[in-house]
Parts: C-alpha cells; structure tokens; sequence
C-alpha cells in the first residue's frame, strides 16, 4: 500500500453541489451505523527487532495519521503512556515487550525527520540499550503487518510517535466535491484529491478486494472515526467496512473508497476507467459517467421556454 512514504535516512543529528442519489441508499443506513465488518486472516507476530551497529528512523505517512516515525523498513513506532521521558524510562517488559518488541540498537540511532537533539537510547532491564525519540522510548506492534500500517493507534495507553516525539493524532476524513473537466462533479479528500471506487469490490457487499499490490496502487481511505461530508453529500451515504488488515475504511453508497497514487495535485482524476474497473466517484455513490449528464442543449430543451 502506497501509505507509507519513506524519507532518505539522514545521519542522526468545495463548494458542494447538490444532487440526487440516483445510484440509491446506502444499504447499512447510516445515522452513524458501521457497516457490517469482514474480518481477515489474523496477523502473525512480528519478532523484536534485531540489534545492529546502527538503527535506521525514517519518517512515514500513514493514512488518517499523518507524519509518523517508523523503522528502516517502514513500521510505524509507538510511544507508551506509562514509560517516561524525563528520565527515560521503559515499562514494557516481558509478555508486553512481545507484543510491543522494543527498538534496540547496538549503535548509534540515524533518522530522518527528528532533531540531532531528540534521538537517544535508555537501558532496558535485560541489558539492552532502546533507542528513544524526544526522551520516550520507541517501539514496534507485534500486529502491524507491513508499512504504513498502524492497528496500534486503539490501544490504550500506546500511539504512533511523530518525528518531534509527540503523539500522532487521527485526522477525520471531509469528503468534498470539485468539478473536473468532462465528469462534472467529483467526490474528493480532505486535500482535494478524488476519490475512486473498484467495481470488483461490488456494491454493498461490505468488504474490499483490493489489497496488497493492487493497494499501494489504490491507497484506501481510512478513517478512525466519524467522517463528515460537505454540502451535496449526503451524509446518510457515508459508511465504514474492516479491512483483512484490521484497518477501517471510508465507503460511499455502499462503495468502499480510495485514492490513486499517480494523482499528485487536486483536480487530478487520472485513475478514471483505469482497467474498465476503477471509477471517480459521483457525491450520489454513483461512478462518474459523463454520458449521464444532460448536454447544454438538452438541459435547455428541458427548461421553461426551451425549444
């Protein structure tokens, strides 16, 4: 999944438009309701990460997190609240230290994104130093199952660590609308970028088919939370679903939604018709068609006074 997005390791240092939901209710009827969850194959535990003469941080996006630090390959990194950082002290030790392997280094720290100042070590109580980022003690979760995933964000007293230190906080998706040349109307994020659905996935049917590969390709759009909707969205359309990584993903009219990777700007809608299987989305949870849309002459032969 195109979620996280590495840095190179430095040394250590709309207007909404209103419209018919033609394509329907959404079949989980919102007023808040999450949408029946599909469950996937349980992650495996990840093992502590090894020692060596020198550990790589990185800075990494996670979607619905923002800036967050990882490993060298990517895995999101966490701070615990009953650790502290003035002095550094770790808490987690063993059953808690499995499923929250601790960062240990035999060497100096490099990272990318995090002040010369704030990267450091303390010592365990097996001996080993843990590498620490604004005092706090860093560490990996046992179920996060690749990059830029990060399940470790609801549970308590543990959150994502961001390149100062601080605790990484969830952003609530706003689905907006823009107009795009030859579609008219399209949904988009909070940073305007549109919105796709994948008509594999069906309709309703409450899961996501897309993963894997196909995934970093089409990054889906998460949400911890509540989302909200601008003006010609109708908020009764909105909707969650589980991912098979236990990520939660935003749907519209029953359609589970996501971004392309290859839009780099707003208003960008490169991914339409991709594959005859990927569609910009409508603000009704329709796939934009152009076709649809009544041409000017049309639409004034319709009006009062039209010929």
């Amino acid at each position: 999944m195109n979620r996280a997005r590495p840095a190179v390791a430095a040394p250590l240092a709309v207007a909404g438009l209103a419209l018919v939901a033609a394509c329907g209710t959404n079949p989980y009827a919102a007023s808040g309701a999450v949408q029946p969850v599909v469950l996937g194959a349980q992650p495996q535990p990840a093992s502590a990460v090894p020692a060596g003469s020198a550990t790589q941080l990185i800075s990494s996006t996670v979607d619905g997190l923002g800036p967050v630090l990882a490993d060298a390959e990517g895995h999101t990194l966490y701070r615990y609240a009953k650790d502290t950082a003035e002095p550094s002290k770790s808490t987690c030790a063993g059953p808690c230290a499995t499923t929250w392997p601790p960062l240990v280094s035999d060497g100096p720290a490099l990272a990318a994104g995090a002040g010369s100042g704030l990267v450091g070590e303390v010592t365990r109580p097996d001996g080993r130093k843990q590498v620490t980022v604004a005092g706090w003690p860093v560490y990996r979760y046992a179920k996060d199952t690749g990059p830029g995933i990060a399940l470790g964000r609801d549970v308590a007293d543990w959150a994502p660590i961001t390149p100062a230190g601080g605790k990484a906080v969830a952003e609530r998706p706003t689905l907006g609308t823009t107009q795009i040349g030859g579609l008219g109307p399209v949904v988009t994020d909070n940073g305007g970028r549109t919105l796709y659905l994948f008509t594999p996935d069906g309709r309703g049917a409450g899961k996501s088919t897309c993963d894997g590969p196909c995934a970093q390709k089409w990054p889906p759009l998460l949400a911890d939370g509540r989302t909200t909707a601008a003006d010609g969205i109708d908020p009764g359309l909105l909707g969650r679903i589980r991912r098979p990584d236990g990520t939660t993903q935003v749907t519209l009219g029953g359609w589970p939604v996501y971004r392309y990777a290859q839009d780099k700007s707003p208003g960008e809608a490169n991914g339409h018709g991709t594959g005859g299987t990927w569609y910009a989305l409508e603000p009704n949870g329709c796939k934009a068609d152009p076709a649809r849309r009544p041409t000017v002459q049309q639409a004034s032969a319709r009006s009062p006074g039209g010929h």
